[in-house]
C-alpha cells in the first residue's frame, strides 16, 4: 500500500495507456461509498488525519441519511507494483433507484464499473438494473464481494449468484472488506489490469461530453466533462452545441479529491471546466464541448432523456417568496437535471410550481435540498402521476395534476401509467408480499426462485397506488429484506375518478387526489379523519367533506369552540340567558358565512399517510 501520508502531485495528461476511468455501482447501502475512502487511502488522497467516513459524501443530507445522491469524481494517482504510475478516475455514483439517473450519467465517462455486492445480502434489484445500464455502455465490469469480514458473510453464495443471475465470471472476482481495508491492494491491481485505457486523438479539435454541472456562487457554472478528443485548455474558445454560444474557458482541473488546477485536460481525461456561463440553462448535461471554429463537430452521444414519473405541487409559504423560489428551481434543475418544473396556481396556496420526479425519495430529497441550499419554507401537495384521458369529442390529453382532472361524466376513458416492478425477497416472505401486490391492483407477472432461498417476483403495478406508501410497507413486511427495482411499462385502462376534499363548503384543489373508484370511500373517510385532527377549532363548525363530483362519500365535522355567554347571568328569568344564547346562535352563523378557515401547512403532508398500514 502506498504512504497514506505522502500527498500526491497529479500529473497534468499522461499518455493514455496510463489512465483508468471507471465508476463503482451497487444496490443501496452494500458499501460503493466505503469502498471509494479506501481506494482514496490507498492511493494516498486521504491520510488517517484527513477523513471522514463517506468523504465523498459532500451534501449533509447524504451523510444524515446514510446515502448517496449525486455522484462524485476524484483523481487518484496509483503507483503499480511494476513501478508505472496510473491516472484513476472514480466516480462515485448513488445506488437507490430514483437516483438511477445519476448512474447512466457516469457510465458515460468511464470504460469500466466496479459491481459491489454484499457479502451478506447478495444480489438484490437494484444490483441488476445498475449491471444492465453498464452493459449497454459496454464497459469491462469487475466483480467486487465486499463486507467479507462480517459474521453473516457467505462470499461463495455470493459468487455463485453473480455468476448464475447476473451472468459475470466471478472466478477473478475482488473479495475485499472496505471498512477494514482487506483485499484493497489486489483490487487496484484488478482495475490497472482489466478496465482499458480510453481512447481518442489528442490532436484533433476538442470535443466533449458534459456530464454533470452545478451552480458556484462565485465562479457560475461548473461542469464536470470527459474529454473524448483534443484537448480543453484555459483562454480557448469553445461551443456549446446544442445552443450555440462561444465561450472563453477560464480554467480545468480535477478533483484530488479538493479542487486542482491543471494546465489542460487532454483526451482521455475526466475533470471540471469553468467557463464565463452565467446563465444555468446554457450548460446542460449531456450536451457537446466542441471548439468554437469547429463549424462541422458532431455532438457525442448524449444520455436519453428521463420522464418523470411522479409530480407535486411545491408552493412558497409566502407568496412573497415565489422569485426566489424561481431562481432556487432553475439553479437547481443544473444540478440535478431529472427532475422538471413548470408554473402552476392553487386558489388554496397561491403561485408555486409543478415538478415532476423520478420517484418519492426524489422528491423529498430536492424539496429537502430547496428548503436548506436556498432557505425556504415550502409547502408540497400530494404525488400523482400522469394520466391519459380519452374525451367524448375524441381528444386525449395528459393530466398530471388532480385539479385538471375532468368532471365525472366529461370523458370516454382513463388510462393510468403501470410499471413493471421486479421485487427479490427471501421466502419467507413470500405470502405477505403477494398480498400486498394483490391490495395495490397488481397483475403477476412471474415468479421463480433465483436460488433455493431467494425468490423474484415480477409484477405489473399502477404506478399511482406505488407512491402512496408502497415501498415503505413492502420494507415493512419482508423486515427490510425485500428490494424493489422497476421501469415503465406502458398504461392501461382503469376506473379512476377525482376525490375532492371541502372545508367548510370550499373546495381546496391543493388536497385533491386521483384514485380508483374500488379505493375511493376508504380513502375519502381516511382523509376527512385526518383533516379532523389537523383543521384548527374555529368559532363555529366546521364541515370537512370529502366528494366525487357533487356526491359527497364521507363527513367530518369539527365542532366549535364554545364561550359561556351565559356566565355573567346570575339568576333572574331563563328568558335573560335564553336571548343571549339565540344572539351568539346568530353571530355563529354569521361568522360561518363569511369566516376563513386556514388550512396549516401538516395538512398537505396528510394525504402521504393515508396508506400507512
Amino acid at each position: 500500500m502506498n504512504d497514506p501520508q505522502a500527498k500526491p502531485a497529479v500529473p497534468t495528461a499522461p499518455p493514455q495507456s496510463r489512465i483508468r476511468s471507471f465508476c463503482i455501482i451497487a444496490h443501496i447501502d452494500h458499501g460503493k461509498s466505503t469502498l471509494a475512502d479506501r481506494l482514496m487511502e490507498a492511493t494516498g488522497l486521504l491520510g488517517p488525519r484527513d477523513g471522514r467516513a463517506q468523504y465523498l459524501d459532500r451534501m449533509d443530507i447524504e451523510r444524515e441519511r446514510g446515502i448517496t445522491i449525486k455522484a462524485q469524481s476524484v483523481r487518484m494517482a496509483y503507483t503499480a507494483p511494476d513501478g508505472e504510475v496510473y491516472e484513476l478516475n472514480l466516480i462515485d455514483t448513488p445506488g437507490h433507484v430514483d437516483f438511477g439517473y445519476e448512474v447512466s450519467r457516469s457510465l458515460k465517462a468511464c470504460e469500466g464499473a466496479l459491481l459491489v455486492v454484499d457479502a451478506a445480502q447478495g444480489v438484490e434489484a437494484q444490483t441488476l438494473a445498475n449491471v444492465y445500464m453498464a452493459l449497454d455502455e459496454n464497459l469491462e465490469i469487475i466483480p467486487v464481494i465486499n463486507k467479507i469480514d462480517l459474521p453473516s458473510a457467505d462470499a461463495e453464495r455470493v459468487r455463485g449468484e453473480i455468476e448464475e443471475m447476473v451472468g459475470l465470471d466471478c472466478s477473478g472476482a475482488a473479495m475485499v472488506s472496505a471498512k477494514t481495508g482487506i483485499g484493497i491492494d489486489d483490487l487496484l491491481c484488478s482495475i490497472v489490469d482489466r478496465v482499458p485505457p480510453p481512447k481518442g486523438d489528442r490532436q484533433a479539435r476538442v470535443r466533449a461530453l458534459i456530464f454533470d454541472s452545478w451552480w458556484d456562487s462565485y465562479k457560475g457554472v461548473i461542469s464536470m466533462v470527459r474529454v473524448f478528443e483534443g484537448r480543453l485548455r484555459p483562454g480557448a474558445q469553445v461551443r456549446m452545441l446544442s445552443t450555440g454560444k462561444v465561450y472563453q474557458v477560464i480554467n480545468v482541473g480535477v478533483f484530488a479529491p479538493e479542487i486542482v488546477e491543471l494546465s489542460e485536460l487532454a483526451a482521455g481525461e475526466v475533470g471540471f471546466l469553468v467557463c464565463n456561463v452565467k446563465e444555468v440553462g446554457d450548460s446542460k448535461i449531456g450536451d457537446t464541448i466542441a471548439d468554437a471554429e469547429d463549424e462541422g463537430a458532431q455532438a457525442l452521444p448524449g444520455f436519453k432523456e428521463i420522464q418523470p414519473m411522479v409530480f407535486a405541487g411545491v408552493f412558497p409559504t409566502d407568496n412573497a417568496d415565489y422569485p426566489a423560489l424561481r431562481d432556487a428551481l432553475a439553479k437547481l434543475s443544473l444540478n440535478d437535471a431529472s427532475f422538471s418544473y413548470e408554473p402552476e396556481t392553487s386558489m388554496a396556496l397561491g403561485f408555486g410550481f409543478r415538478l415532476g420526479f423520478l420517484g418519492l425519495l426524489h422528491m423529498e430529497i430536492v424539496q429537502e435540498r430547496l428548503e436548506r441550499e436556498y432557505d425556504l419554507d415550502l409547502i408540497t401537495t400530494a404525488p400523482s402521476v400522469k394520466f391519459v384521458v380519452h374525451g367524448k369529442d375524441g381528444t386525449t390529453t395528459v393530466v398530471d395534476n388532480p385539479a385538471k382532472f375532468p368532471d365525472l361524466g366529461d370523458y370516454e376513458s382513463i388510462e393510468e401509467p403501470v410499471i413493471e416492478a421486479r421485487i427479490q425477497l427471501p421466502q419467507e416472505y413470500v405470502g405477505p408480499i403477494l398480498e400486498l401486490c394483490e391490495q395495490r391492483r397488481g397483475i403477476q407477472k412471474d415468479l421463480r426462485y433465483l436460488t433455493p432461498t431467494r425468490v423474484q417476483l415480477v409484477y405489473e403495478l399502477p404506478l399511482a397506488e406505488v407512491v402512496f406508501g408502497f415501498y415503505d410497507i413492502l420494507k415493512s413486511r419482508s423486515r427490510g429484506y425485500a428490494s424493489i427495482d422497476y421501469e415503465p411499462a406502458g398504461h392501461r385502462k382503469s376506473d379512476m375518478v377525482r376525490l375532492d376534499l371541502l372545508v367548510n363548503g370550499e373546495h381546496v384543489d391543493a388536497l385533491s387526489l386521483i384514485t380508483h373508484r374500488d379505493t375511493a370511500y376508504n380513502r375519502g373517510r381516511d382523509l376527512c379523519i385526518k383533516m379532523k385532527d389537523l383543521v384548527p377549532r374555529q368559532q363555529f363548525e366546521v364541515a370537512i367533506q370529502a366528494a366525487i363530483g357533487s356526491r359527497v362519500i364521507a363527513r367530518t365535522t369539527v365542532k366549535a369552540m364554545r364561550k359561556d355567554v351565559t356566565a355573567k347571568c346570575y339568576g333572574g328569568d331563563i328568558s335573560r340567558k335564553r336571548k343571549l344564547l339565540e344572539k351568539q346562535k346568530k353571530g355563529k352563523r354569521r361568522l360561518k358565512a363569511i369566516g376563513a378557515v386556514e388550512i396549516p401547512q401538516e395538512a398537505f403532508h396528510a394525504v402521504l399517510s393515508l396508506e400507512d398500514g
